[in-house]
């Protein structure tokens, strides 16, 4: 094949694994190399990244899964000492997340000490780390990125779950999920928030495309980033495609500018 499009979500597909058999291959792939795809995959690192970086992202604490299980004689008393250093830290309501998984799997919301502990329970089934931040009142907005190393910002595009949040079911199985393009920001705003995305892709040493998304609190306006994706979702309905569609590229085209980019990083130069 010329180049590889690696249209995979989530462990295996998006977290560098793919990216360094091609690289071991010698094939061309869209997208971002080994080490942006592996950091962007691990929320933790990623927020390790945004903070040297002074890209501002909700404070967090990470709850290693052995540490939070423990042997069954010694883990009610371990679990008892984290659940009271991570409300000592924040209040209340709290996401927990695995640290590396995608589409909202394993996510939950606590509104107390009970469902913060079920929740942990929840991500320690998917992941070896377990990420926990404070819940904030925000708005959803995600922006796209396109080139290598002179990468553009599409315009911004807003998501409105009917839901408490915006987790697996409502992106995938509620259509009454608002997806708003291009969201209703002024002009200032959003240039703010698409030199925030370009940091935070160049931050990542991503490469080929990206979609940067941020919580943008209500009030405030204050934006933090949320996480960057490094290989979005792709039909023609999906965010990063419509929000650039929205920039004026179109599907189709915005298709051969990636595979392009590919080849222009990994194809020894010929496009």
């Amino acid at each position: 094949v010329d180049a590889v499009f690696p249209l995979l979500h989530g462990p295996m597909g998006e977290d560098g694994t793919l990216q360094g058999l091609l690289e071991f291959c010698g094939v061309p792939y869209v997208g971002c190399g080994v080490a942006a795809s592996a950091v962007a995959m691990d929320k933790g690192l990623a927020k390790d990244v945004f903070r040297s970086n002074s890209i501002p992202t909700l404070p967090w604490i990470m709850v290693q899964r052995g540490r939070w299980q423990g042997r069954r004689g010694k883990a009610r008393g371990r679990r008892e000492r984290i659940l009271g250093d991570i409300e000592s830290s924040f209040s209340y309501p709290l996401f927990v997340k695995p640290a590396n998984l995608g589409s909202s799997v394993g996510i939950s919301k606590a509104a107390n000490r009970e469902e913060l502990a079920a929740g942990l329970d929840l991500a320690a089934r998917y992941d070896e780390r377990l990420l926990v931040e404070p819940g904030i009142d925000a708005r959803e907005i995600e922006i796209a990125i396109l080139g290598n190393s002179d990468p553009q910002a599409s315009v911004a595009g807003e998501i409105r779950p009917h839901r408490d949040f915006y987790d697996y079911k409502a992106k995938y199985f509620d259509d009454a999920t608002e997806l708003m393009v291009p969201a209703a920001l002024d002009d200032s705003l959003t240039r703010e928030l698409q030199a925030l995305a370009v940091q935070s892709f160049e931050a990542l040493a991503c490469s080929g495309l990206a979609r940067v998304d941020f919580l943008l609190e209500r009030g405030t306006n204050k934006a933090y980033i949320s996480e960057v994706n490094t290989m979005p979702g792709f039909t023609e309905s999906s965010m990063y495609p419509r929000l650039w569609g929205a920039s004026g590229i179109a599907y189709s085209r915005l298709i051969d500018r990636l595979l392009e980019l590919a080849l222009e990083l990994r194809g020894g130069g010929v496009v």
